[in-house]
């Protein structure tokens, strides 16, 4: 009893501490997501446009949580969790909603953003059924997923010459 309670508290407290947790949902990778910690459970907004996507993420499907460190990074806790849809518009989406717009940032929408999730995206908790796994001494590092993103080319061998000889010019001036 006493270590099922602590482990509770533990994945409470660390969820609640890191602004980014690793879910990994049935048959798909990993994937750090931000969330809020909501009446017990870590609730997370996404598949819209403009939201984080939250592949393999199904109402009443299992997932694996992974909680770092917001100080160093590293893994904490992993949990599993039971994955609820909160239907648009409920009271639970309300509540979940109030505490989720509070810590999104960059909105591009600013106050019509809780309209806009309404519409175009999903609310999900991921509620702990209060089974902790251990912690793998492995690296668990991965491949990225793919993206179209690319990262910046080699820098031209000629251009620090070129950027040398404009610094002189100006301290001539």
């Amino acid at each position: 009893m006493t270590s099922e309670l602590l482990d509770k508290a533990l994945v409470e407290e660390a969820t609640k501490k890191s602004g980014l947790v690793w879910v990994k949902g049935p048959g798909v990778p990993a994937r750090a997501l931000w969330h809020i910690w909501h009446e017990g459970a870590a609730c997370v907004v996404g598949d819209g446009p403009g939201e984080q996507p939250l592949p393999g993420l199904a109402d009443g499907a299992a997932a694996e949580v992974t909680v770092r460190s917001k100080d160093k990074g590293g893994r904490l806790v992993s949990w599993t969790a039971r994955v609820v849809e909160l239907p648009p518009g409920s009271e639970a989406w309300q509540a979940a909603v109030a505490d989720l717009k509070g810590k999104r940032l960059n909105a591009p929408d600013g106050e019509a953003m809780t309209g806009r999730w309404a519409r175009e995206c999903r609310v999900l908790r991921l509620e702990p059924t209060g089974a902790t796994a251990p912690l793998s001494d492995a690296s668990l590092a991965e491949a990225p997923l793919p993206s179209p993103a690319t990262t910046r080319e080699p820098a031209p061998a000629g251009l620090p010459r070129l950027l040398l000889k404009r610094r002189k010019r100006r301290k001539r001036r």
